[in-house]
């Protein structure tokens, strides 16, 4: 990942959801967390990018079954005998089919 490229990501995720990207995230941040993104509300924002990730390909068939349904793509990843499930859904509006957007 080029030097600055994180920053790039950071911004760009921030403004999808309405934020704006924690300049100094960490324990320096002086903004009372130390999330990537600053949201209004309860939403702890931590963005990991990297060059190659399972859950991608695991979404994209799933993205790929819903969309011949019309239906918005939604990944539950769970880990045999642990209690969390995670919910994976895209942030880019543009992906939902026309009947889910509003």
């Amino acid at each position: 990942m080029r030097p600055r490229s994180w920053k790039r990501i950071e911004n760009k995720v921030a403004r999808k959801l309405g934020g704006r990207r924690n300049p100094l995230s960490g324990r320096n941040s002086g903004h009372g967390t130390s999330a990537d993104v600053l949201l209004d509300g309860n939403e702890y924002v931590e963005i990991k990018s990297r060059k190659r990730m399972a859950v991608f390909g695991l979404f994209r068939e799933v993205r790929e079954k819903a969309r011949k349904e019309h239906k918005v793509p939604v990944l539950v990843l769970h880990e045999t005998g642990k209690p969390l499930y995670l919910k994976v859904t895209e942030l880019e509006e543009r992906n939902r089919p026309p009947d889910a957007q509003n």
